[in-house]
């Protein structure tokens, strides 16, 4: 496991022997059943996670009690609650596991003392974050300001395996839209 994440970083910007060695001893796996949840809001993140199979997903609850889906993440992607990690504050998000999940996760000061240790990994870690701002701007353009039907066609073609593996309530909360109308619009398509 730790050396399909080593191998990807590497395919990022080539890692030194040290660097791979710092990662071997410092990620940690954990496995989470589906439903469990690995933050909680309220909590300070204190990881970011390589997830090697599964599907999580970042939701908060509304003051009236609704449970709205922020995003999904599955194998290959990188799981971290960015504000609360990188701010050092409470989560205003939990993350769910969806399907039983695999990850390996470094905590916050093992990656700052990556960051200084090994000036390449500063390399990785923009690129990390240039793709999540990416994906960030697309799901704020794709999907929030966009009409229930253009917002699952978004959906369908960017990020279809979300629509094969999400239970409808995520979907339709990430959406915005009621569990009836993605029903209809899944059945058009």
């Amino acid at each position: 496991m730790k050396d399909t994440v080593i191998n990807s970083l590497n395919t990022i910007h080539p890692l030194s022997d040290n660097l791979k060695f710092f990662l071997l001893n410092n990620l940690k796996p954990v496995t989470l059943h589906k439903k469990e949840i690995f933050l909680k809001q309220g909590e300070i993140s204190n990881k970011v996670s390589f997830i090697i199979s599964g599907l999580l997903r970042a939701y908060y609850i509304t003051e009236e009690g609704i449970d709205t889906s922020v995003w999904f993440m599955k194998e290959g992607d990188i799981s971290i609650s960015v504000r609360s990690f990188f701010e050092r504050k409470p989560s205003e998000e939990f993350i769910e596991a969806i399907e039983d999940t695999v990850l390996l996760y470094i905590t916050y000061d093992e990656l700052q003392k990556a960051y200084d240790l090994f000036p390449e990994f500063n390399i990785v870690g923009r690129r990390f974050t240039e793709k999540y701002y990416v994906l960030s701007e697309e799901r704020l353009l794709g999907i929030r300001n966009k009409k229930a039907v253009e917002r699952y066609k978004f959906l369908l073609k960017h990020h279809p395996e979300i629509l094969l593996r999400a239970p409808s309530q995520y979907i339709a909360s990430y959406l915005d839209i009621d569990k009836a109308t993605l029903s209809r619009l899944k059945s058009k398509m």
